[in-house]
């Protein structure tokens, strides 16, 4: 039962936070300097074919009809229509999708591959050479700006060396896969690896400093835990107990910052996807942006906001699982 209230409340919240991005974005579209008509008719001399878009949009109606009538049609999933693209907005985020989530699961997965075992072995040998390396690293990546990072990379790595394409998707994941397990092509997985690999690390790199952090301080907290010299005692070996034992315990503090940092990566691949011409949600919302084309930057914007409240939900749910005192809160 309490439980049931718990995420109830957490649901509530949701609603709420996602209501305030819903009014701020459109209090924004109605501040912001520009007419849609312009970008619709270009050129168009005619005063009665604008006066007609207008009336066909809506936006000869008061502002606060408009705001009503856009939450109508959120309710119904209607999401608006791209002055730009000349399409709804749901087919554009639709087929953009894709490519800003296949950036953040692989900017998470090259987190977790460097950042746990760094953690691990800084608090492991603490005060010592690696411990210190470990933890300037940390220092370096978190100080380290994305787009500057992703620059680099691209002059040194991609241009310089070779190695990566300097931008663009090539083929995507679930083409990829498809073609893998269809066709036995392995050339396209590693395409799309060689792309993903450079901007993957970009947007990693804060986070991989973040876990890294977290990491040793959740082992060093566990390791002067009497459960920890106990097992010790008993004859186990030391890397059994600080693999099996004490980094299990310290996974899930972790795991729910992975969970809330997926969310955070989602809406923070904009500036990746730009620098590395990523045909994701990101690079949409700076395209968008720039051409005015408000519908689609207030369809990314909620569809981050919807994505980021529903990860955070499901991870308090979770937590909420595994130690009930969570829901008394």
């Amino acid at each position: 039962m309490a439980f049931g209230k718990f995420l109830i409340r957490r649901l509530l919240q949701g609603v709420f936070v996602i209501w305030g991005v819903v009014t701020i974005t459109f209090a924004l579209r109605a501040l912001s300097p520009g007419d849609p008509v312009n970008l619709i008719a270009g050129q168009v001399p005619d005063q009665s074919t604008r006066d007609q878009i207008r009336q066909d949009l809506g936006l000869d109606q008061p502002m606060y009809v408009q705001y009503f009538d856009y939450l109508g049609n959120l309710l119904t999933g209607n999401l608006g229509y791209s002055y730009n693209q000349r399409r709804a907005v749901n087919d554009i985020i639709a087929q953009h999708f894709a490519a800003t989530v296949e950036l953040a699961v692989a900017a998470t997965v090259v987190a977790i591959v460097i950042a746990i075992p760094l953690g691990v072995v800084s608090a492991t040998r603490r005060d010592q050479p690696a411990d210190y390396a470990a933890t300037l690293g940390s220092l370096v990546g978190i100080s380290t700006p994305n787009f500057w990072l992703g620059i680099m990379l691209i002059l040194i790595v991609a241009m310089q060396v070779g190695v990566f394409p300097t931008s663009g998707r090539g083929i995507a994941f679930h083409e990829a896969m498809y073609n893998l397990f269809r066709y036995g092509y392995v050339a396209d997985l590693l395409s799309w690896l060689s792309y993903i690999t450079l901007p993957a690390i970009t947007l990693g790199t804060y986070f991989t400093a973040l876990i890294t952090r977290l990491t040793r301080s959740g082992m060093i907290d566990e390791l002067g835990k009497p459960y920890v010299t106990a097992t010790e005692a008993k004859g186990l070996p030391r890397t059994l107990v600080r693999y099996k034992h004490v980094l299990r315990n310290t996974l899930i503090p972790i795991i729910t910052v992975l969970g809330l940092q997926l969310g955070t990566l989602m809406g923070g691949a904009v500036i990746t996807e730009e620098v590395f011409n990523w045909p994701g949600l990101g690079q949409m919302f700076i395209t968008s942006l720039r051409n005015g084309d408000w519908p689609v930057v207030q369809g990314i914007v909620l569809f981050i906001a919807v994505a980021f409240v529903l990860i955070n939900i499901l991870v308090d749910a979770l937590y909420a699982r595994l130690n009930p005192q969570v829901t008394d809160r």
